[in-house]
C-alpha cells in the first residue's frame, strides 16, 4: 500500500481523513449527540477557558462560522485571523508564527491555499492543527458528509454506493479516502485531465479493499449515477482555478447533477452539495431546492462535526505549551 499522508510527531494534528483511521465510527456517533443535545437545549461549557486560533487564507462561510460557533457553544472563544492583518502577510514564516500561536492557543485552525504550508504549521506548533481546507483534502467537511449519509441511511454504510460527479479536487480526495474508511461504496465521475492523483486514488483502493468496499475512478456520469444511493457534486472552479473558469466550464458540461441524472440513481436517492453551489452550472435549481437532497442538512452538520473534532483534538487537559 503506498505511504499514507499521516500528521507529523508531536501533537495530534488533523492534516487527512486518513488522520481520523481509527477514530471515525465513534466520531460521527459522538457528533450525532452532540446534534441532539443542542436540539434539546442541552449546552455544556468543557471548553470553558480554552481558545482557538483560525487562519483563513480564503474566503469561507460555513468553515469559520461552524468553528467559531462550535467553540462558543462549548465554552470557549475562538479568534480569526486573516494573514493580511498579520505579520504572516509582510513575510513571518510560517514555523515562527506557529511557534508563537501555540504559547497563546490551545489548537489552530487553518485554511491554507497549499498543503506544504499546511504541514509546515503543524510541525512547527506544540499544540494540535486542523485542517480547514487546502489544495490537497477538506477533511472537516467529509467527517460532516458521513454523518449527513449516517443519519440517512440508518443501516449503516455497508451495501451503500456514493456517486461523485464533477471535479477531482480536495474535497474528492477527502470523499475517496473517508468513504474507504467507512466501508462505502464510492464511484467517481470525472474527466480523464481532471482526475485526482494517482497516489490519493491507491490509497482509497486499498483502504476500500480493506473494508470489503469498492473504489472506482470514471469518466461518464449516467455510469456513475446508475444504482448509486446519493449522487455528491462540487464547484467546477475552486478557489485557486479562477483563470481556468472557460475551459473548465467547457470540460464539466455534460457533467451537471440534474433531475434526469438523478433518476439514474435508486429509488429514494438525493443530491449532496458541499456549497457554495454555482446553480445552473454543477447543479440545477430543481435539485438544489427540491426534496430529493440532503444539502441543507450537510450544511447544519459542518457544526456538529466541528464539535465533535475540536472535542477530539483540543478536549479539556490538552494545554498550549
Amino acid at each position: 500500500m503506498p505511504k499514507q499522508t499521516v500528521s507529523p510527531p508531536g501533537p495530534r494534528h488533523l492534516l487527512s481523513i486518513l488522520d481520523l483511521k481509527d477514530d471515525l465510527p465513534a466520531l460521527l456517533k459522538r457528533a450525532s449527540v452532540l446534534k441532539a443535545q443542542r436540539q434539546a437545549g442541552r449546552l455544556g461549557t468543557p471548553f470553558r477557558g480554552r481558545a482557538l486560533a483560525m487562519i483563513f487564507e480564503k474566503p469561507s462561510t460555513r468553515t469559520r462560522s461552524s468553528f467559531e460557533l462550535a467553540m462558543t457553544e462549548l465554552g470557549g472563544h475562538a479568534v480569526y485571523l486573516s494573514p493580511q492583518d498579520m505579520q504572516l502577510g509582510r513575510g513571518e514564516t510560517i514555523p515562527d508564527t506557529a511557534r508563537v500561536l501555540s504559547r497563546y492557543y490551545h489548537g489552530i485552525i487553518y485554511r491554507a491555499f497549499r498543503h506544504q504550508d499546511e504541514e509546515a504549521l503543524a510541525h512547527a506548533s506544540s499544540v494540535p492543527v486542523i485542517n480547514a481546507l487546502d489544495d490537497r483534502e477538506h477533511p472537516c467537511q467529509v467527517v460532516a458528509d458521513l454523518l449527513t449519509l449516517s443519519e440517512r441511511w440508518k443501516g449503516g454504510f455497508r451495501g451503500r454506493r456514493l456517486a461523485y460527479i464533477g471535479d477531482g479536487n480536495n474535497v474528492l480526495n477527502s470523499l475517496l479516502l473517508g468513504s474507504a474508511l467507512v466501508g462505502l461504496d464510492f464511484v467517481a465521475a470525472i474527466p480523464q485531465e481532471y482526475r485526482p492523483p494517482a497516489e490519493v486514488v491507491a490509497q482509497a483502493r486499498a483502504l476500500a479493499a480493506e473494508a470489503g468496499a469498492a473504489s472506482e475512478i470514471v469518466v461518464s456520469p449516467r455510469e456513475a449515477a446508475k444504482g448509486a444511493d446519493a449522487l455528491y457534486t462540487d464547484v467546477w472552479v475552486s478557489m485557486g482555478d479562477e483563470a481556468e473558469e472557460a475551459e473548465r466550464k467547457a470540460a464539466f458540461a455534460g457533467y451537471q447533477v440534474n433531475r434526469a441524472l438523478l433518476d439514474r440513481a435508486k429509488p429514494g436517492a438525493f443530491a449532496m452539495h458541499d456549497l457554495p453551489a454555482h446553480r445552473g452550472l454543477e447543479i440545477t435549481d430543481e435539485v438544489m431546492d427540491g426534496d430529493r437532497q440532503a444539502i441543507w442538512d450537510q450544511a447544519e452538520n459542518r457544526l456538529h462535526a466541528q464539535k465533535a473534532i475540536l472535542e477530539l483534538f483540543l478536549g479539556p487537559g490538552r494545554r498550549p505549551r
